[in-house]
């Protein structure tokens, strides 16, 4: 118990004295040289650790935010056009059926209509370009009141083809 009083385990207070024997004995420019290695390391610890960090978050941080708020400006408009949506009137079969079939007839013969109740599936055959698709999902939702429930759609080098499934008439 004696032995511990001086500042730790005997194994400790050997190795402290072995570490201050090398230490006197290496020439003043030695001891500089390892206190000066030691403080370069301790130096690139201390940034590693704690200043890089710190400046990598302090130099993104602007680029973050500005994509944070243009993703909350986008959530934004599409909850205002969905309060927009809810707060029209429905439309009933018949006018959806009409609007659904105008807004197929603009795609020519690249597209079929086929209603059922209060549904519509649009069969693309012949390649829809994604702006032509893009401008029928907007009229149909616009003039049909037309929600997509299923989609089954590949691209090709003309553009879409397949099947798309639309929901409307006030019904789920």
């Amino acid at each position: 118990m004696s032995a511990m009083v001086g500042g730790g385990s005997p194994a400790l207070a050997a190795l402290r004295r072995q570490a201050d024997g090398w230490w006197r004995s290496r020439a003043k420019r030695e001891r500089q040289a390892v206190v000066l290695v030691a403080a370069v390391i301790g130096l690139f610890i201390v940034w590693s650790l704690f200043v890089q960090p710190a400046w990598r978050t302090a130099r993104e941080a602007p680029a973050q935010l500005d994509a944070l708020e243009a993703q909350l400006q986008q959530m934004q408009r599409v909850a205002a056009e969905s309060r927009g949506l809810r707060s029209t009137a429905p439309v009933g079969s018949a006018q959806a059926g009409i609007a659904l079939k105008a807004a197929s007839d603009r795609l020519g013969d690249k597209a079929r209509l086929n209603l059922q109740n209060d549904r519509a599936i649009l069969t693309l055959t012949g390649g829809v370009t994604p702006e032509a698709l893009r401008a029928w999902l907007s009229e149909a939702r616009a003039g049909a009141r037309a929600r997509p429930i299923e989609a089954q759609l590949q691209r090709g080098p003309n553009g879409y083809t397949g099947t798309l499934t639309v929901s409307f008439g006030g019904a789920s």
